[in-house]
């Protein structure tokens, strides 16, 4: 099996299946699991699901905080021991929680599973990639945002069912027992990390006028840009429901339209992996950061009929987002110093995704159909940041270029 992991074309769709289904795992059982188990978690402990929910928004914070350490250990050391460590973490918050009796031991729970989260979500998991392929790894990392992209078809309907069948903690405990036997396996399986040898380079895809754009300035776009479409992003997707009804859309016309969110994201990232794939990513972030505004425009001009519109494009923005986070740092810096990069950048985008959903419905308690205007105008935000990067069609080499060893 560690032949097939390291060898050719079939050792890097190996990886990335690998790496996609224990991504989903990750995601299903962490950050999806309030969206399905808060109700009967909070019945049972007697607390309002708002805790819940709570404890949710303190791990991504926990996560965010960990994500340059954690980057910083993957730049030195690869990140396949660490990614299977990180199934350790889980399995333990899980247990834990599947344990809670009481507000203690749930707070102590998540806690420990926003360590998991942040040692084993997205960043990690492309900050790998990165120590495996170098500059190539754009299209593993979009292979495995498509695999994970199923991570709440697959898991709210399981922990749905393990639920109604067993109980919330017997879920949870079932969620442990996959952490270990499938996917800690998995990671284990995953090549070693590959040297990299920084060269002196210009920035890739930056050629402002008439000076070069210095690195930290790069980055202090990027990580403007994706805290914002993290608000975005965490913000509408807790009150799109509600927000559609708001506009006059019924209850079950809300729901089929959220429904296409997920399918939207996917034909996205399947459109990034085939077409977008050869033009820089700056294009995708840029066309993916327009995809809200225009949603939110097609919505107030055509009423609740334009609703599925709306949850399409915004699908379509989230997918190719997604992706972002992991290409753009590539691109425009290379793999040397990648995960602490990818850690420092996505610690906002953790901070203002944890506040969004509060922040959010309160504009819309108080604002109503304003604040799908805000949320329009951080998009727009995040776009014309963008602008401020310039790709340079004539060279695709980053800051730092990663070569592999024999």
């Amino acid at each position: 099996m560690r032949q097939v992991l390291t060898g050719g074309a079939s050792g890097s769709l190996a990886v990335v299946l690998a790496l996609g289904t224990t991504q989903t795992i990750a995601w299903a059982s962490s950050y999806y699991l309030p969206a399905v188990l808060a109700i009967p978690i909070s019945r049972d402990l007697g607390l309002a699901p708002t805790y819940v929910f709570a404890v949710l928004s303190g791990a991504l914070v926990i996560s965010g905080l960990l994500g340059p350490r954690v980057g910083h250990a993957i730049d030195r050391f690869g990140g396949r021991r660490l990614l299977a460590v990180s199934n350790a973490i889980f399995a333990a918050g899980l247990l834990m929680l599947s344990a809670a009796h009481g507000v203690v031991l749930l707070i102590a729970a998540w806690m420990v599973l926003g360590v998991g989260m942040g040692m084993g979500l997205y960043e990690a998991a492309f900050a790998t990639l990165a120590r495996i392929y170098g500059t190539r790894a754009r299209k593993s990392i979009t292979g495995i945002t498509l695999i994970a992209g199923f991570a709440s078809t697959v898991g709210w309907p399981l922990t749905t069912w393990l639920d109604a069948e067993y109980g919330w903690r017997a879920a949870c405990q079932l969620w442990a027992v996959v952490h270990v036997c499938l996917a800690l396996p998995l990671n284990l399986l995953l090549p070693r990390a590959t040297a990299l040898e920084e060269v002196s380079r210009p920035l890739s895809g930056m050629s402002p006028h008439p000076e070069r754009q210095s690195e930290t300035f790069a980055m202090g776009v990027l990580t403007y840009m994706f805290a914002a479409t993290s608000f975005v992003s965490s913000g509408v997707s807790a009150i799109l429901p509600s927000m559609l009804v708001a506009f006059g859309a019924t209850p079950a016309e809300a729901l089929v339209a959220g429904t296409l969110v997920g399918p939207a994201q996917v034909c996205a990232r399947l459109l990034e992996a085939g077409w977008l794939n050869r033009f820089h990513p700056l294009l995708s972030a840029r066309l993916a950061a327009l995809m809200n505004p225009i949603g939110v425009v097609a919505l107030i001009a055509g009423g609740s009929l334009f609703a599925p519109v709306y949850t399409v494009l915004y699908g379509v923005g989230n997918g190719i987002i997604t992706i972002a986070r992991g290409t753009l740092p590539l691109f425009l810096f290379g793999p040397v110093g990648f995960g602490k990069r990818v850690g420092m950048i996505s610690l906002p985008a953790r901070l203002t995704g944890a506040a969004a959903p509060l922040a959010l419905g309160l504009m819309v308690e108080h604002m109503g159909r304003g604040a799908l205007w805000i949320s329009a105008l951080v998009s727009v935000s995040a776009f014309f940041a963008l602008l401020l990067l310039r790709a340079d069609p004539s060279s695709s080499a980053p800051l730092h270029v990663g070569e592999q060893n024999s």
